[in-house]
């Protein structure tokens, strides 16, 4: 009998390893690579982080073009991979079609909500974050003009312009703010030279200081900034250190954070609406030693005093998102 239960039990952990190997967590990123610098790297980075810590290890894919989204969906969830996670609101159409047919998988989404039972839905409040760095620049700016450079024109990255305008606007309400979009198809993530660009023409209209959430498009952004010794605004990751002295602070969005706690609680995720915001930690803005010398004490007061009031809800950053509209411009 003894041999028999030793049996049972070896038979068991075979089983049991066999399915931690099946349940290995897997990530798809989205189109502008998953060193980006920005939005794709955060994601590797809390991804990166789980696996240090826990000695795990993840499956990854970084896509080439929109029609891999779907194929990469389905062959990890074939593979057993559990859960699937996906950085970018351009997952949630195909997530919408292909999380019924796995239900025993679990699925999180960054920047999407997909009202699917085996779905985690992660968001972020950006215009909070965006309001912070706003109210950074215009405290910064000495000529009154500063500027934004987004992404690809979607609502997601007018939600970041409208929080930075009224972060802007609360410190000098006669501020001028430049506003530029890089393009209008996925390829706008990816294009440091139309960053470069744009950027330029607005140092030309007078901004020196200009805050770019564009992905990967971002990095010609900070790198034109630079040399033309103005200041710039990262975005998702710290970019503070890619320019020491030149980058002013970077709009901290914990996308590492989120895939993080996802491979955390793995097979066991809770699925549902998840909203990552100043309050619980999800947004914030960057200090270090490579922004120190840029920010003032007072500079920093006045934030956090603004990032004090967001978190218990004393005042209210309006979200473009809410109704396509924005109260300042």
């Amino acid at each position: 009998m003894s041999l028999m239960h030793k049996f049972l039990g070896a038979a068991a952990a075979v089983a049991l390893s066999a399915g931690a190997a099946l349940a290995e967590p897997a990530l798809i990123f989205d189109l502008g690579g998953k060193f980006d610098k920005s939005f794709n790297e955060a994601a590797f980075g809390g991804a990166t982080r789980w696996a240090e810590e826990t000695g795990g290890t993840f499956r990854e894919i970084e896509l080439q073009s929109e029609a891999q989204r779907e194929q990469a969906l389905r062959r990890f969830a074939e593979a057993g991979a559990n859960p699937i996670v996906m950085t970018g609101f351009a997952f949630g159409n195909v997530l919408s079609e292909v999380a019924p047919d796995y239900p025993d998988t679990k699925f999180a989404i960054i920047d999407m909500v997909v009202d699917q039972p085996n779905v985690r839905s992660v968001v972020f409040n950006e215009h909070e974050g965006s309001y912070l760095v706003g109210m950074m620049a215009a405290q910064a700016s000495k000529s009154g003009t500063v500027g934004f450079i987004g992404g690809m024109d979607i609502p997601l990255i007018r939600k970041f312009a409208c929080g930075y305008v009224q972060g802007v606007k609360a410190v000098n309400p006669d501020a001028t703010v430049i506003q530029n979009m890089t393009g209008t198809t996925p390829a706008a993530w990816n294009d440091p030279v139309k960053g470069s660009e744009l950027t330029k023409a607005q140092i030309a209209q007078g901004a020196d200081v200009v805050y770019a959430a564009a992905g990967g498009t971002g990095v010609g952004v900070l790198q034109t900034a630079a040399d033309e010794n103005i200041l710039s605004v990262g975005v998702d990751s710290n970019q503070n250190h890619l320019h020491s002295g030149k980058v002013l602070t970077s709009m901290m969005k914990r996308v590492d954070n989120a895939v993080y706690e996802a491979m955390t609680a793995g097979v066991d995720l809770e699925t549902g609406f998840n909203v990552m915001g100043v309050a619980n930690g999800g947004i914030d803005y960057a200090m270090d030693e490579h922004n120190a010398s840029l920010v003032s004490a007072d500079m920093k007061a006045k934030v956090d005093m603004a990032k004090d009031a967001i978190a218990s809800g004393e005042l209210a950053v309006h979200d473009y998102m809410s109704d396509n509209t924005c109260p300042v411009e």
